[in-house]
Formats: C-alpha cells, structure tokens, sequence
C-alpha cells in the first residue's frame, strides 16, 4: 500500500513540474509577442507622432513630403467600405440563413459548408488574383472602385458566412419550436424570433470583417489599385487608392520623411481598426444583455 501512495506522491510530482515548466514558457511565448509588439508600436509612434496634423488628412498625395497628406486614400477608404458592407452584408447573412434555416442537412450542404470554411482561411492574394480575373478582365470593370470593392467583398463573404452561421447556432431551439407552435410561417419564425437574436453576433461579425478588409493590401495590389491619386473618385468606376496602399507607396521610398509619414498613416489606420473593433464589442456587450 505505501509502495502505491509513493508511486502516486511521485507521479504527482511529476505532474506538478511539467505543468510549472509549461505555465512558465507560455507566458515566456506570451511576452515575446507583447514585446515584439510594444517595441513595434513604439517605434511606429516615435516616427509618426509629429506627422499627425491636420495636413495629413487635407492634402493629396505629393512627391514633396512636407506638402503629402492621405486625403484621396482616406476617401477611397470610405467609399470602398460604403459599397462593401451592403453587398456583404445581403450575401453572408443570406447565405448564412439558408444554410441554417432552409438547406437540407445532406452531402451537399455538407461540402458548401467545408468550402465556405477553407475559404475564409484562403490568403488574401488569392482573392486579389480572383478578381483580377473575374472582375478586372472578366467583367471589363478595369482597375476602378467598384472592381476593389467587390474583391474585397469575395474575402470577407467566407468571415460573414461563418460568423453568422454560429450567431444563428446560438440562438436557442425553443424559440424557433415555440413560433411553429403559434402558427408563424418559416420565414416569419427566421425574421421575427432568430434573426434579431442572432444580430448582435452577425453584426459583431459583419465589423470585424470589414476592418479586416480596410487593412488589407495584396488584394488590391493585384487588381491594379493605384499607388498615387491626386484626386477624389466621382464614381465607381474611376481609379481610387486606399490608406494601406498609400502607405505602402510611402514606406517603400528611400526618404525618411516618407516614412515618417507612413508612420503616421499607420496610426491612423491603427486607430481606426481599434475603433471598429471596440464598436463590435460594445454592440455585442449592449445587445446580449437585452436578450
């Protein structure tokens, strides 16, 4: 019997040892990457602090650094994310609610489903090849807004799709059981009872995609986007840039006050994901409480 309760107090011990040894280089990988970041961020606010200026947003683009600004990339910006967000949004809910709510639960659903998976794990470059070919070329849309937005539409539909399937899994069974029970159609049921309680989470989603998407470069250097724009888009269909090919453009000049300038673009874009970010969570926070 003491034989037993030593080999126990020693495997025990083992036990103990190995877990210490591996809480202690998780948080060593952790602070790693928090260093690695802090010492990113840091240098990035050092270089662009002094570059944050009204200038930086009312000025085009120049080849004389102190006269540069992201006033075209800001705008292209916006407008991409004004056309890409009702698109995406139809679609992914869309397709969303009838994988949920409609489909038939057989092999074909199944493989729509791995596709959409493996999709939204797919480099972004890949996109920007697909809509080269389908858009650009394909559809004779050029190298205009419209050809941006709609490629970045194709890379973030996989995130929407996936993230408003899960708010729909969420919702409980019962509710759905329980407007069946008084008479409601399908459609009812989906619209009134388990699309305003899967919205916080598909709108959750729906943010998080598209600041993936603001930040986004490779996509739109394959389709042609334009590294200097001196001007604002009238329409869909003209040329544009957006905020991380134009810092693109600026770090890869050998000036310093070019990368000075691309610093503070990136704080810029920085703060804006954070914003976007800290919207989803306090839509997320505010509405399930109300649920």
């Amino acid at each position: 019997m003491s034989i037993l309760q030593d080999a126990n107090r020693e495997q025990i011990s083992r036990r103990r040892k190995i877990d210490w040894i591996l809480h202690i280089l998780f948080i060593a990988a952790t602070a790693v990457g928090i260093l690695a970041l802090m010492a990113l961020l840091v240098n990035i606010m050092m270089d662009g602090l002094s570059r944050l200026s009204p200038d930086l947003f009312t000025n085009y683009p120049s080849r004389m650094a102190s006269k540069a600004g992201l006033k075209s990339a800001i705008v292209g910006s916006i407008y991409m994310v004004l056309i890409m967000t009702p698109i995406s949004f139809i679609l992914g809910v869309g397709a969303a609610i009838y994988l949920e709510e409609y489909a038939n639960k057989n092999w074909l659903t199944r493989l729509i489903q791995l596709n959409i998976s493996t999709l939204a794990g797919v480099p972004s470059i890949v996109y920007g090849i697909l809509g080269l070919t389908i858009f650009v070329r394909g559809m004779h849309l050029e190298r205009s807004l419209l050809s941006g937005a709609l490629t970045m539409t194709l890379l973030i539909l996989p995130i929407i799709i996936v993230s408003a399937q899960e708010a729909l899994r969420a919702v409980p069974r019962q509710r759905r059981d329980a407007s069946f029970a008084l008479g409601a159609t399908r459609w009812q049921t989906v619209s009134g009872s388990v699309l305003p309680s899967a919205m916080p989470g598909i709108m959750t989603g729906v943010i998080l995609a598209l600041s993936r998407a603001i930040g986004e470069t490779a996509p739109l250097v394959m389709i042609g986007a334009l590294t200097f724009v001196a001007f604002l888009p009238n329409g869909i269909m003209d040329s544009f840039t957006v905020m991380p090919i134009q810092i693109f453009n600026w770090i890869s000049r050998p000036q310093e006050a070019f990368h000075e300038l691309a610093a503070a673009g990136i704080i810029l874009l920085l703060g804006l994901l954070l914003i976007m970010n800290f919207a989803a969570i306090l839509l997320r926070n505010k509405y399930s409480k109300n649920l």
